[in-house]
């Protein structure tokens, strides 16, 4: 007997998924995935505890199953800008969530460009962190990416919203005389500049991760004070040398913005933040993780494979992806701005600039394998595991152990997505018949 899967959130019958190929401690191994009240959960105590079996059985017919993807940085997508949509960022980011879902995306992260004070205390407290499901993906938190970023790496950023922290003015002789003056100017420069912060952005509630230039004065205090809070600080839109990239990690920043775009190049003399994947002059036991953009215009694949080899547990993959995503070929009117999307690119019309990227997290995921020839298994955590680790989540997200979320997704061996899967309940389904039976 064959049917269409629907199950109810209040369904609490134990479901088992059988006949795939589950992603499980960085191998693909032939199993069964148990799923009951939203978790995965570990069988043996069913079977040996409960003396049950499944309520429903899934034919996986040979699938692969990954946890959802997680994407830490998406402008938008689908005629939606969440910088600029601003009476309707409710609504905006409720479309997208519900777009990513047809490419594997269960979480994600709402990005805000550099903008003026007031759309940030407008937008901000519109995006609430929420569960996914079959309206759409998980909010984990929004990412703001600026404005304290440098202007000479604005990239397409505004450069009259870009901010400073709060200087102070004590001189460096008189803090090299006094160990007390330095403790004091820190802490002084810390209130300082998590007041601008927060003027800045208003409540910090929802925010998740924040990109800032570790270059400018006072970051380091801010940085501590907002990793301090569980905010994760990502560098990037910089100029900064790699000692300045240095004294941001050692003061809490764990991630760098779209690694080679928007920063200095690499050069053998002083690598830039790029030689934070390299250096051994920040504590032992600390990952950089960096995200990059794999959608074969933003980086070449030699960089990509340059970054893997480098340091392959810190790669994280996103999308970076405007709100052309998703949108068909031809003019397209984005916010203020006219685009053309020609040949999978997007383009500011009538010229052949491009201005951001269009690629969905599965295509950016089934070009990295093929640009760095990784595994199948390397590719998947990439955008699974490794974001879910950088931000704190990985017990619960980014991950098919026991007790965490059933957010998965069910691929063929190219990488296509054929069904998507949040809390154990089907959220996108493709081509693919999944079957059940009793």
């Amino acid at each position: 007997m064959s049917a269409s899967v629907t199950l109810s959130s209040t369904d609490k019958k134990l479901t088992q998924f059988r006949n795939c190929r589950i992603l499980r401690n960085h191998q693909l191994v032939q199993d069964d995935l148990w799923v009951r009240d939203g978790k995965i959960i570990d069988p043996e105590k069913v079977f040996f505890d409960e003396k049950g079996q499944a309520d429903v059985q899934i034919d996986c017919q040979g699938a692969i199953v990954a946890p959802g993807f997680i994407d830490l940085q998406i402008n938008g997508g689908y005629g939606v800008d969440f910088s600029f949509d601003v009476q309707t960022v409710e609504l905006g980011v409720a479309k997208v969530a519900k777009g990513l879902l047809a490419h594997g995306v269960t979480s994600f992260c709402p990005t805000l460009v550099t903008s003026p004070p007031e759309t940030y205390h407008s937008v901000l407290p519109k995006i609430p962190r929420s569960a996914g499901g079959h309206h759409g993906a998980t909010v984990l938190g929004c990412h703001v990416e600026g404005p304290f970023i440098n202007t000479n790496k604005k990239g397409a950023h505004p450069p009259e919203c870009i901010k400073e922290f709060e200087q102070v003015g004590l001189s460096t002789g008189a803090l090299i005389q006094n160990n007390l003056l330095i403790v004091l100017n820190a802490s002084y420069l810390a209130v300082k500049g998590m007041a601008t912060v927060r003027e800045v952005y208003g409540s910090l509630d929802n925010v998740q991760i924040i990109t800032l230039a570790p270059e400018k004065a006072g970051a380091s205090e801010v940085i501590q004070e907002l990793s301090n809070s569980g905010i994760t600080v990502s560098v990037g839109h910089s100029m900064a040398n790699l000692h300045d990239g240095e004294v941001a990690v050692r003061h809490g920043a764990r991630l760098i913005t779209h690694l080679f775009n928007a920063m200095l190049p690499f050069h053998h003399r002083d690598p830039g933040l790029v030689g934070l994947l390299t250096t051994d002059n920040i504590p032992k036991d600390t990952l950089v993780y960096f995200g990059i953009i794999s959608d074969g215009v933003h980086t070449h694949p030699a960089a990509l494979r340059i970054a893997y080899k480098t340091r392959p547990e810190g790669l994280i993959l996103v999308t970076d992806a405007i709100s052309a995503m998703g949108l068909a070929e031809g003019r397209h009117r984005i916010g203020q701005m006219e685009i053309e999307i020609r040949a999978g690119r997007a383009y500011v019309a009538g010229t052949n600039t491009l201005c951001g990227s269009i690629a969905p997290m599965d295509e950016c995921i089934r070009f990295f394998k093929k640009a760095s020839s990784c595994s199948i298994e390397y590719a998947l955590e990439a955008a699974s595991l490794h974001p879910a680790l950088c931000v704190g989540i990985e017990k619960r997200k980014g991950t098919l152990e026991y007790g965490a979320d059933a957010d998965f997704v069910m691929l063929d061996d190219e990488l296509i997505v054929k069904s998507t899967w949040i809390a154990g309940e089907c959220v996108f389904r493709g081509d693919t018949i999944i079957s059940n039976a009793l």
